[in-house]
């Protein structure tokens, strides 16, 4: 009998390992189970009914119909579906009210025995509505246009210094403003719950970014404690914001179960989904820039406009950058919103920082061409020694070095700096650069460590893994923290029933886990290390959370950096552009897995990629819906698409982040990337394109407009 409670193993492998994902080989070979693929016992099949005006009042329900197809179970309307608790997100009180605030709003419920016949029942319905006047266009002088109070935990209006007299002085200036349209988060795994009822409680397998947060709100609304609520998230097929919050389907289902007495699954139709799992909404930006004749940036002005909805408030915070990246002596940022009748706009990967960063970035890259300067040196030369806004230090700020080992990597020099003389053939070549940055954020969570008499461990935290690689980081940090080989350390995560967590979202997903997956298995190690003789039966288990450490305030300003380069072409008969080398250079803290962390990176300019190409949406303003509401109208990037991408990243040191000292990583890659590429067209084009995406008829246009002879006597 050994004093140690376990023999010495193999040694383990340190943080920075490139592991290959543990849940791999049951993806590929569809064992992983997804919320749609839950079918209990009776299970039925619900299929919503959206509303077909943008807004006014439901003056009928007809479900006669509908009840008269076989297989056909129950219609839930606000006339009969089980009543609600009032709620702080009023986009989850779902058929409640005769209220329509816009076109897609869920207005009644189908239920049957199979999918199909839920759908056939669903168009059988015939709602009778009273229509009112409405408003989906989003325009700078509309008269409902407010600043909010608070955007990002911040204010929604700030201004140092003089900005008009400083601007007004400036030696050089921009003023240019950049517009984008709605974008959609368009994950592979659909919208989809699986909700019963067992003896008053209820069980739900959702698509979900946080478990936690969705057990919390249904219980809310169904008026349960949350130890009368499980919810599963067990693998989810991506969400990219869109299923951070809990979305009307996973109410819709657990009210469909109540009310039938059986299971029931649904699934959102993806044409349903801009209307109701939230959306990128558009941007109208204006940025001001005041320079020196050295080309230090003295005046900075960031003004956003964007619209919300009338149920709920959400504002774009993409003036919030301006405030922090570049010397801005002088400096005014505004956002205004406008709540217009239009589905609830919500997170979408980076928000704010992704189309905040598209105008900052692609005006900055305006100025050095004023400027007569290298876009890489202007930006290096504006680099602040301490957060403009606060005065706080940065906890670590790399962004420098990350321009310029990223420029030495892409080859930016020797770089001819004027535009349009790069020619092969019928296609013009440019290369462009912007610079990245995401905050860093962590929030309080809890973990179980639990050591076993066979040498095996187990963590328990309710982290949600949605393709980023989630359950092998933790089992790492896990694994560095006791001491042992990751093949010793069980997992489990996604369900509402584990210590909760916050959600994966925001880029706080690992670095809150894992500090208390850390500090769980650090205690763990030293009970262990404390203990003599055999482990009892029920093995050792230690419990630890981080709410008292993600609640102190840092004296840093805490964020994650990059620069992107890009190299396009642009075909002069046909106006389409294309992207032929993007890398990426990046300083986001300790990387804590390569293998999963290049995935994120290259995964994000990629989708920068579609929004500066292919992707947008936009509302019909007779019938107020969104015109491109399924991939084969809304274009997100395929592997013809995806050109050369490279990620890499510098060995950053930050000790003001926490135990692991990572920053997060989902999000950085898309900021910038847009700018990168829409400035790279300039440099192959000699035109400035300032509204995304850039597709091939407004190059085609601005191409031909370029080389048409002027007219006679001009």
């Amino acid at each position: 009998m050994t004093d140690e409670p376990f023999p010495a193993g193999p040694p383990p492998q340190p943080l920075g390992t490139p592991l290959v994902r543990r849940e791999g080989r049951a993806k590929v070979t569809g064992t992983a189970r997804y919320a749609n693929d839950r079918t209990p016992p009776g299970c039925a099949y619900a299929w919503p009914v959206p509303a077909t005006i943008v807004r006014g009042r439901i003056t009928c329900v007809d479900t006669r119909d509908a009840l008269a197809l076989p297989g056909v179970l129950a219609v839930l309307s606000h006339e009969n579906a089980p009543r609600l608790a009032p709620t702080d997100d009023p986009t989850l009180a779902v058929l409640q009210e005769d209220r329509v605030p816009h076109r897609g709003w869920y207005v009644a419920l189908a239920v049957a025995d199979t999918l199909e016949a839920a759908r056939d029942a669903a168009e059988a319905v015939h709602i009778g509505y009273a229509t009112d006047g409405h408003d989906v266009l989003l325009t700078p002088d509309h008269p409902g246009c407010y600043v909010p109070e608070k955007v990002y935990g911040g204010p929604g209006a700030r201004e140092r210094g003089d900005f008009d007299t400083a601007f007004a002085a400036a030696a050089t200036t921009v003023d240019a403003t950049y517009t984008m349209p709605s974008l959609h988060n368009h994950p592979m795994e659909p919208h989809a719950a699986t909700a019963r009822w067992d003896d008053g409680h209820l069980t739900v397998h959702d698509s979900s970014q946080g478990a936690t947060k969705v057990c919390e709100e249904l219980a809310a609304l169904f008026k349960l404690g949350t130890d009368q609520v499980t919810v599963v998230s067990e693998h989810v097929g991506g969400g990219f914001g869109s299923k951070g919050t809990p979305r009307p389907h996973v109410v819709l289902a657990a009210l469909a179960a109540r009310y039938t007495g059986r299971p029931v699954k649904l699934a959102v139709p993806r044409r349903h989904m801009p209307a109701v799992v939230g959306h990128r909404t558009p941007t109208v930006q204006r940025v001001r820039l005041g320079a020196g004749p050295d080309g230090t940036i003295t005046a900075l002005a960031h003004e956003t406009l964007s619209h919300t909805s009338t149920v709920t408030e959400f504002v774009e915070q993409a003036a919030i950058p301006a405030r922090m990246m570049y010397t801005s002596p002088h400096s005014r940022t505004v956002h205004r919103v406008t709540a217009l009748d239009v589905p609830t706009p919500s997170w979408m990967r980076a928000p704010g920082m992704c189309p905040g960063m598209y105008a900052l970035e692609s005006a900055v890259d305006e100025l050095a061409v004023a400027l007569g300067a290298d876009p890489v040196e202007l930006r290096v030369r504006n680099d602040p020694a301490t957060e403009p806004d606060s005065g706080r230090p940065f906890s670590s700020r790399h962004l420098a070095e990350c321009l310029r080992r990223g420029a030495d990597r892409f080859g930016w020099l020797p770089r001819d700096p004027r535009p349009a003389v790069r020619r092969r053939g019928d296609l013009l070549l440019g290369t462009g650069v912007a610079a990245a940055t995401y905050p860093f954020s962590v929030d309080a969570s809890e973990a179980e460590a639990h050591a076993a008499p066979d040498g095996g461990y187990r963590v328990r935290i309710n982290a949600t893994d949605i393709g980023t690689g989630a359950r092998t980081v933790l089992g790492q940090i896990a694994a560095a923290a006791l001491g042992v080989p990751g093949d010793r350390i069980a997992l489990e995560i996604g369900s509402s029933d584990l210590p909760p967590a916050v959600l994966a979202g925001g880029s706080i997903g690992t670095a809150s886990w894992g500090w208390a997956v850390h500090k769980a298995c650090t205690a763990l190690r030293d009970r262990l290390r404390d203990h003599r003789g055999p482990l009892p039966a029920d093995g050792l288990t230690v419990t630890a959370d981080t709410h008292r450490e993600t609640a102190e305030s840092s004296g840093y300003s805490r964020h994650a950096f990059g620069a992107v380069f890009a190299e396009v072409q642009a075909d002069t008969r046909t106006g389409e552009v294309r992207v032929r080398r993007l890398l990426g250079q990046y300083a986001a803290g300790r990387i804590l897995n390569p293998l999963t962390a290049r995935s994120q990176f290259t995964g994000g300019l990629i989708m920068g990629l579609g929004m500066a190409l292919t992707e947008g949406s936009s509302l019909d303003p007779a019938f107020g819906d969104f015109t491109a509401r399924d991939l084969a109208s809304y274009h997100v990037p395929v592997n013809a698409d995806a050109p050369v991408v490279e990620a890499y990243w510098l060995d950053e040191e930050d000790p003001h982040l926490n135990p692991m000292g990572s920053k997060g990583i989902g999000e950085i890659g898309i900021v910038g990337t847009a700018a990168a590429i829409a400035n790279a067209l300039w440099h192959a084009t000699g035109h400035r394109f300032r509204d995304l995406p850039l597709t091939p008829d407004k190059v085609l246009t601005a191409l031909t407009a370029a080389t048409a002879p002027a007219a006679p006597g001009a």
